[in-house]
C-alpha cells in the first residue's frame, strides 16, 4: 500500500473531485409530509440550492488549488489532516476521503470540501502577506473569487 505521504496532486485532487461530484442523496420525503405541504417544499428548494451552490464553489475553489504550483500534495495533506469532519482516508490501495456526518450529509458534505479547499487556499494566499494578514487574505480572496464565495468561505 502506498504512503499519504507519497500520493501525488493529482491523485488527491481526483479524490476531492471525485468527493465533490457524488450524489448528494437529499430526499424530498425527509421534508414533506405529502404533495400539498408548501413549506415543505420551499424548504426542500432551499436546502437543495445551497447543496448546488456549495458544489459551484467547491469546484471553483479546487479548480485554483490546480492551478497553483505552490500548493503541493504535501501542502494539502497538511492542511486538511485535523478538519474534523473530513479526513484523507485510504480505500483498498486509492486514496479518498472519509467524512463524518454532523446532522444530515446531503447539506453538509460539499461544505466541508469547500471549508478544507478554503483553508488550503487561505493559507497559500497568507504566504504574500506580513502585516494585516487576515484583511489582505479576505481583499485577495474577494478579488479572485468574486464576493459571493469570498464572503461564505473566507470570514
Amino acid at each position: 500500500m502506498t504512503n499519504t505521504k507519497t500520493a501525488s496532486k493529482e491523485t488527491l485532487l481526483e479524490a476531492l473531485r471525485l468527493f465533490i461530484a457524488q450524489r448528494s442523496g437529499i430526499d424530498r420525503r425527509d421534508y414533506q409530509r405529502d404533495w400539498s405541504d408548501k413549506a415543505g417544499a420551499a424548504a426542500f428548494m432551499a436546502d437543495y440550492r445551497e447543496i448546488l451552490r456549495d458544489g459551484r464553489d467547491a469546484r471553483r475553489l479546487l479548480e485554483y488549488v490546480a492551478g497553483r504550483d505552490g500548493i503541493t500534495a504535501e501542502r494539502i495533506l497538511a492542511t486538511s489532516s485535523g478538519n474534523g469532519r473530513l479526513d484523507w482516508c485510504y480505500r483498498g490501495e486509492k486514496i479518498g476521503l472519509d467524512y463524518c456526518t454532523g446532522q444530515y450529509f446531503p447539506t453538509e458534505y460539499r461544505a466541508a470540501a469547500c471549508s478544507m479547499l478554503a483553508g488550503l487556499v487561505w493559507r497559500y494566499l497568507a504566504a504574500d502577506y506580513e502585516s494585516d494578514q487576515a484583511a489582505e487574505v479576505r481583499k485577495a480572496a474577494r478579488r479572485i473569487f468574486g464576493r459571493g464565495l469570498a464572503s461564505r468561505w473566507f470570514n
